[in-house]
């Protein structure tokens, strides 16, 4: 396998932090040659990791994209959810394979044209739905590709998103408003759609939804709580949201996040600053916190999905029924199980302890794109343009049922009229 090399579009957490240590481990694979990234100090710090020359290095992906020459094979794109689609058409004309961060955007009409240019231009594009690319998944998928459960009946996943990750990400965080991001359901779940898709094998036909932003909001402010948590706030020791403790205390981690400064001095001056350290019911959030999605697939196969952001810890917990056995799995465990109804003979498959983010996904998915755009044809990728946008879609419906009481969605009627809009 040759090398190849990329370009970073957005070295924050998931360009700088997930995808891009990939290179540094394998240099004899993959080099980064060139990042585009706003934050100066940010951009600074990564062009040093990576000894990038100074003429490869931009505060926008308009500059990087705007030279006659590529700087790269393959183009990282890793912005806001809002601001994927420009950069992901441009990279595509330009020649640039590209590895896409999920969600791909927040319009449906601009998934489906990212695929049709994928298309036109002949390159590889493939979004960063990580758990296919895990052992977890991957075990789940081969189980019931051989037939050993026998039919899937039925399917039921429960994304538990654990307390003080909601409130980082989703109340005072990103993704914490759906008009400047995306809805929950797509933004965070879009994985969870596209992986019951992956290991059902089979298309959703329709989908409803419930869900609501039932706690992190005003009403249910403590008398007397200050906008800033730091400011004074009479229930600190009660509340298990205040910043102060969970940024300079325990949680301490998550610092990352939203600052490079990881002094006392540097994190105190950052939740005076920034929206971390606004209190959580008066951020200006509006994305649900918890929300269940039930679907329909070909030949009638049923599946659940929950998602709560009111969990003691961050995992996935999955019960596959099938009509010869059933797979239960967790993925903070690293374990699945398989029951076999004829004989009752129970195999429990314990995976070692994956290596990076999101269950080792998050390198695998970069060692298994550099070999299907060497070696690969596009029908035997371990995902596709086509399913991504296929599971975006089921995001779509579920958030525009949630929003109409729970009303039934047809998932090719509602894919014929975004084609038809499109057009029109």
């Amino acid at each position: 396998m040759k090398q190849m090399t990329a370009v970073i579009i957005g070295a924050g957490d998931r360009g700088g932090r997930a995808y891009a240590p990939y290179a540094l481990e394998n240099p004899h694979e993959f080099k980064i040659t060139g990042v585009a990234e706003p934050n100066k100090d940010r951009r600074t710090k990564f062009q040093k990791e990576h000894n990038i020359s100074n003429e490869n290095c931009f505060e926008s992906w308009e500059e990087a994209f705007q030279l006659k020459r590529k700087i790269a094979d393959i183009a990282i794109i890793c912005t806001l959810d809002r601001h994927h689609y420009k950069p992901t058409m441009r990279a595509l004309e330009l020649g640039y394979h590209v590895l896409l961060e999920k969600p791909m955007s927040p319009d449906p009409r601009e998934c489906i044209a990212m695929e049709q240019a994928a298309q036109k231009y002949n390159r590889h594009l493939t979004i960063c739905h990580v758990l296919r690319y895990t052992e977890f998944w991957s075990a789940i998928k081969k189980v019931i590709s051989t037939g050993e459960i026998g039919e899937v009946v039925s399917l039921q996943l429960n994304e538990n998103v654990e307390v003080m990750h909601m409130s980082h990400s989703f109340v005072r965080g990103n993704w914490n408003n759906k008009e400047r991001t995306s809805p929950m359901i797509l933004q965070k779940s879009c994985h969870d759609m596209d992986i019951i898709s992956f290991v059902i094998g089979k298309e959703c036909k329709r989908v409803s939804s419930y869900g609501s932003l039932m706690h992190f909001k005003e009403d249910n402010a403590p008398v007397g709580a200050p906008k800033r948590c730091l400011d004074g706030c009479p229930v600190e020791y009660e509340c298990p949201y205040h910043a102060g403790r969970y940024y300079l205390g325990e949680g301490r981690g998550w610092a990352r996040k939203f600052t490079e400064d990881y002094t006392n001095e540097g994190i105190i001056k950052a939740l005076n600053d920034t929206p971390y350290g606004k209190c959580v019911y008066r951020s200006d959030n509006n994305v649900v916190d918890h929300q269940v999605v039930n679907m329909e697939f070909e030949g009638g196969a049923t599946a659940t999905f929950s998602m709560c952001g009111f969990t003691r810890e961050q995992t996935r917990i999955v019960q596959i029924m099938g009509t010869k056995g059933e797979i239960r799995g967790n993925m903070e465990e690293n374990s699945i199980s398989i029951f076999h109804f004829l004989t009752k003979h129970e195999t429990v498959i314990k995976f070692d302890n994956p290596i990076g983010g999101h269950g080792g996904g998050d390198s695998s998915i970069i060692r298994t794109f550099l070999r299907e755009i060497q070696f690969g044809n596009k029908q035997d990728s371990v995902s596709s343009p086509l399913a991504s946008v296929r599971s975006h879609l089921m995001a779509f419906a579920a958030e525009e049922s949630r929003l109409n009481k729970g009303h039934s969605i047809n998932i090719d009627h509602y894919y014929r009229s975004l084609e038809e809009n499109a057009k029109s």
